[in-house]
Order: structure tokens, then sequence, then C-alpha cells
């Protein structure tokens, strides 16, 4: 089923949404027309698909860019279109198909949309998308609740080897990157391939809760969904899913789990789009995510710039998703 749930966002109303917000002096320095006399123009209108439904990570990073790409002066208006179906195949089937020459639409996808892709099967030719830009990454972080008998993320993987009956693990969206992180997790610690201890929450606060509470035995998730319960102590951060440390939190390869998987944010246009408006509109996100608005989005939800373009971007998301379509296989994840 599809969900298509559209938006149109003028300049003015995200001038006056983000001055109500307290960004008052910000946005006037930023929609200055001296400052925007400087910049070429992108479109009167653009598009910005997105994956999944409102509200969720994915939503507010493509709303984040598109405010931001409004209130520089670089669109007068941006429409934004939330399409849900079967972990996002169904958003980027629809965009292929429609939108393969628009050169004012772009797709907001993430790993979590290609790891969906893969477990669902979907038929979508990933030859049709191209990629423009990455834009942020985050790593995962593995958390249980403060007074949990398990205090390392080896002992986690004890559990899940020794009795893996008895653990739940905790996910976001079936199909997501914390479940394909779950199941690496689950791998690594020699679980058998037939166990699936993963559970699905759609919201994150009853996530958080249900690991507080002890109705899980861990969740895995951007370290957003746990922040606010981390801070006040209600939740313990027992590994990242990083090659190095993150937000404080040792990586769970040092815990003998070689689990090394981000969730990255990258837009795409349509295969058809010319080269020279392929390149107009990279230049237009760059300087959305060199501004300070959309820097102060990367600090509140704990997401790391991650700027890639060109070649290096098609090759590495080509590994990327060619990884991720071997580990859901290798894993026997189930939707």
């Amino acid at each position: 089923m599809t969900i298509d749930s559209t938006c149109r966002l003028s300049r003015r109303t995200t001038v006056c949404r983000l001055a109500d917000l307290g960004l008052a002096a910000c946005v006037i320095g930023a929609a200055s027309p001296l400052r925007a006399q400087t910049r070429k123009r992108l479109a009167s209108k653009a598009k910005i698909m997105i994956p999944g439904i409102a509200r969720s990570n994915l939503d507010e990073a493509g709303r984040a860019l598109g405010d931001t790409l409004v209130v520089l002066g670089l669109c007068d208006e941006i429409e934004y279109d939330n399409h849900d179906g079967k972990g996002g195949a169904s958003a980027a089937t629809y965009f292929a198909g429609k939108y393969a020459r628009d050169p004012d639409a772009l797709l907001m996808a993430d790993t979590s949309l290609f790891s969906s892709i893969a477990l669902q099967g979907a038929a979508v030719d990933l030859s049709l998308l191209h990629p423009i830009a990455r834009i942020t990454s985050d790593t995962l972080v593995v958390v249980v609740r403060s007074n949990s008998p398990i205090k390392t993320a080896a002992d986690l993987g004890r559990m899940l080897k020794s009795d893996p009956q008895m653990v739940q693990l905790g996910i976001g969206a079936v199909g997501g990157v914390d479940h394909v992180v779950a199941g690496l997790l689950a791998r690594e610690a020699g679980a058998p391939p037939t166990v699936s201890p993963f559970v699905p929450f759609a919201r994150n606060f009853e996530f958080a809760d249900a690991v507080a509470q002890g109705k899980l035995t861990a969740g895995v998730s951007g370290y957003r969904t746990f922040s606010a319960d981390l801070a006040s102590g209600r939740l313990r951060a027992i590994g990242v899913s990083s090659r190095k440390e993150a937000y404080g939190i040792r990586p769970l390869r040092e815990h003998g789990l070689n689990v090394d998987l981000a969730n990255w944010r990258a837009l795409y246009m349509g295969h058809g789009v010319p080269k020279s408006r392929q390149a107009e509109v990279v230049e237009a996100v760059r300087m959305a995510v060199n501004d300070e608005s959309w820097r102060r989005t990367l600090r509140q939800n704990y997401w790391d710039a991650a700027w890639l373009t060109g070649t290096d971007l098609a090759t590495t998301l080509e590994i990327d998703i060619s990884a991720l379509q071997l580990a859901v296989r290798l894993l026997k994840l189930k939707g």
C-alpha cells in the first residue's frame, strides 16, 4: 500500500516557521537579498520525494535540506512527497518511472531504502536512479536498560550464542539498516541463522520505553533514537557499529563482534537528467549543507557530515549497496 502525502513549502512559509522557532536572526541573514544575489537560483519550484512516512529520520533530513534551499533563496518553493510501501521500494520505483528526466525532482535515499529493497526482493532498476550527493552518515548504537545484567557487547554476544531464544533485539523498520546490523550482530555472536530474535518498532519512544522497561533484551538503532534516555540514565550503550569510537562508545569490533555499518543519506535524480543540470543541483546542495542551519540539523540529530559526489560517490554507493544485498541474503532476514 502506498501513502502519498504531499506538502508544499514556500520561501515565505519557511522563513516564518524558522522565525517562530527562535531562529529569526539566522533566517534574516540567510534570506537577505545581498546574500541570495551571490548564488545561482536552482529552480522556482523543486520536488523532494521521501520514501517512508512523515517524521521519520529520512523525512526530517529531506525537509531540513529543502528548508535550507528555500531560506538561501536557491528555490522559491519545495514540494515534499512521502511514499510509504515495501520499505521504500515503491517510492524508488515510482520516482524512477515518473521523474526520469525531471530537472527539478530529487529522491532522498538512505542505507535502509536499499536494504529494504533487497529484503523485499523488489524489482527496482537502480540504473534508473543517478546519485547526486551523499550528505550525512551516522553509526548505529546498541543499548540495554540501565540495570541490565548485560554489561558489555561481549555479554550480549554470549547470550545470543548460548540461548538465542531468550534474546529479543529491538529494531526499527523491518529491512532497515538497524535490522541488518542486528542480524550481523547475531551472526557474529554465533546465533543460529534460523533464529530471528528481532522485534520491530514503528515509533522511537515506544522502542526506547520497551528497552528501558526490560521488555527487550537490547535495542539497535541510530543514536538519536535513544539519545534522551541515554542522557537521563534510563538506557546504557554497550557498542556502536563503526570501526572506531563514536559518541564516546566503544565499537562492537572491540568486543569481538566484527560489525561495521553506517546509515548514510544521499540524493538521487532520474538517469535522464542532463549532466549540466546535475552539476547545478550538486552545487546548490553543496551550498545548503555548508550553511549554519544545516549544520545545526546535524548536531540536533547526531548525524555526521559525509559529503561525497561524482565518480567517488557512484563507486562507494555501488559497493555499499552490493554489500547490503549480500548481507540480507546471507543473514536470511525476513520481512
